[in-house]
């Protein structure tokens, strides 16, 4: 059963989750706050609890609405496909699904406890977007594009920087809106190759709307305003120039942008622009990382 769980809780994916924590923590060191193992610790618990919780919930609902069905799997995108192989972890699934909901809940309460009431502003919509996001936020089309990276961006970099630091700053919010919009892009290209799925169960999100071309261009103008956000906060001093580092990202968008116009309507051959995009989604805010820890605290 528990190799079961692991597939259900997607433990590939995790990594995104710690990568924001790292990203939130290295921010407030740069702004020269002082970290506390502690906080750190719990959370990046509370950031890992959630991606499980929602990874989890999707997996039960997608098994028992029937989509598992219809959705032609990749390495990125159509769930684990565990439920399909093994039925009888689906209440197994559902379980891990709620225990982790009420670790977060119990971590957040626990920090409002120790420090103030005030992350619950972030934190009461996260636990509200974990338990919404497969049933109710796939039916908003800009919502469901949005929310991923509202829930990465900002629920869990921005709520973990005002744990960490005490305060919100403007570089650790122009930090998470940057990793909005590369989250919110990651969710909507692995939407391309579920489209005739997803609309047999009655999912409205921007590629079923308005088309995987027309979605490409939304990709793309999302991908352009997170290089302009990060630009202008250099320029107005509210990012290091160091965090110019995030720009030799632009390699990969370079190769993933052709292919991704391409091949918009072939999702069968989209796998290696899926895996790109992955990769970009995971080495922008790694150089974003290292050139806040090249800058040094300020």
């Amino acid at each position: 059963m528990l190799k079961q769980l692991c597939g259900v809780a997607r433990l590939n994916f995790l990594s995104l989750s710690l990568l924001c924590v790292a990203l939130a923590a290295t921010a407030s060191w740069q702004a020269g706050q002082g970290l506390s193992v502690g906080s750190l610790l719990l959370v990046t618990a509370i950031a890992l609890c959630a991606h499980i919780s929602v990874n989890a919930l999707n997996e039960y609902q997608d098994f028992k609405s029937g989509l598992d069905f219809l959705t032609k799997r990749t390495p990125f995108s159509g769930g684990s496909g565990t439920l399909i192989t093994y039925p009888e972890a689906a209440y197994p699934a559902l379980w891990l699904a709620v225990i982790s909901l009420l670790l977060v809940i119990s971590g957040g309460l626990y920090l409002s406890y120790q420090l103030n009431w005030q992350p619950l502003l972030i934190g009461i919509p996260g636990v509200a977007l974990i338990y919404g996001y497969t049933r109710y936020v796939n039916r908003w089309p800009l919502l469901c594009l949005l929310a991923p990276g509202l829930g990465f961006g900002v629920f869990m970099l921005l709520g973990s920087y005002w744990v960490l630091a005490g305060s919100i700053s403007a570089g650790a919010w122009l930090l998470a809106l940057i990793v909005t919009l590369l989250v919110s892009n990651l969710l909507l290209l692995n939407q391309f190759p579920d489209v005739e799925a997803d609309r047999q169960v009655g999912r409205r999100h921007l590629p079923i709307v308005i088309g995987r071309r027309h979605s490409a261009s939304v990709y793309t103008l999302l991908l352009l305003l997170s290089y302009l956000l990060l630009i202008a906060g250099v320029i107005s001093g509210i990012l290091p120039w160091q965090c110019l580092l995030g720009l030799l990202s632009l390699g990969l968008a370079v190769k993933l942008l052709p292919g991704l116009f391409r091949y918009a309507d072939k999702p069968e051959q989209l796998s290696r622009y899926l895996g790109l995009n992955v990769l970009l989604c995971h080495l922008y805010p790694l150089l974003l990382l290292a050139g806040l820890l090249w800058a040094g605290p300020a």
